[in-house]
């Protein structure tokens, strides 16, 4: 793709391309492989687990496992921050439901 002045300008032909960023190398894509194949385990874990409080652990390995792919996934310094947002929120969650079922903040 040239523009009227004659320059090339390929390396902006994707939203998601750069030429200071390079995409997720091989390594990086089996270890987000090897992170989705955990989740999927979690979560069949959490569907088919009948009692509540054996199902928090697994909840917790999906949150872990979502923000590992994200992390993996996302070629940016911004996608670093995206996945530690999602973990600590995602561990509030976790938190926040465990204590409820643990009958909450004793006074």
């Amino acid at each position: 793709m040239s523009s009227i002045f004659g320059e090339n300008f390929d390396f902006f032909s994707s939203p998601f391309t750069s030429p200071f960023i390079s995409p997720p190398t091989e390594s990086a894509e089996l270890a987000a492989l090897l992170c989705s194949f955990i989740a999927l385990y979690a979560v069949l874990r959490i569907i088919l687990e009948p009692d509540v409080m054996r199902k928090l652990p697994f909840l917790n390995v999906f949150s872990f496992a979502i923000s590992g792919i994200m992390a993996l996934l996302i070629p940016h310094p911004l996608g670093i921050i995206a996945a530690a947002a999602y973990f600590i929120g995602s561990t509030f969650e976790s938190n926040a439901i465990a204590s409820t079922f643990a009958g909450g903040v004793e006074e």
